[in-house]
C-alpha cells in the first residue's frame, strides 16, 4: 500500500468506537492496517504509541490516519469517516 493511500487505525480491541469503526469500514470495503495496542507486547505498543501521539496527541482511540497524516478522524465520528472516504 503507497504512504499516500495507506490507512491506519490505531485502536483498541475491547472498545466499542474502535469496533464501529471498523464495522463501517469493512462494510464499505475500504482496505486498512488494523494495530490494536491492547493485544501486542510493551516494547511495541510503546513505539506505537509515539506514532498515535504524533496524530492525536490525547491518546484516545480510535485514531485513524490516512494517507500518511493527510487526514485523521479521532473517535467513532460517522460523518468524518464518511467525508473521509466519499462515502453518501
Amino acid at each position: 500500500m503507497e504512504e499516500e493511500n495507506k490507512i491506519v487505525l490505531f485502536a483498541l480491541s475491547t472498545c466499542s468506537a474502535c469496533r464501529k469503526t471498523k464495522e463501517l469500514l469493512n462494510k464499505n470495503g475500504i482496505k486498512y492496517l488494523l494495530v490494536e495496542l491492547d493485544v501486542i507486547d510493551v516494547d511495541s505498543k510503546n513505539k506505537l504509541m509515539e506514532e498515535v501521539r504524533r496524530f492525536n496527541p490525547r491518546e484516545t482511540f480510535p485514531t485513524l490516519v490516512v494517507g500518511g497524516g493527510k487526514q485523521i478522524v479521532v473517535g467513532f465520528n460517522e460523518e468524518a469517516l464518511k467525508n473521509a472516504f466519499g462515502l453518501a
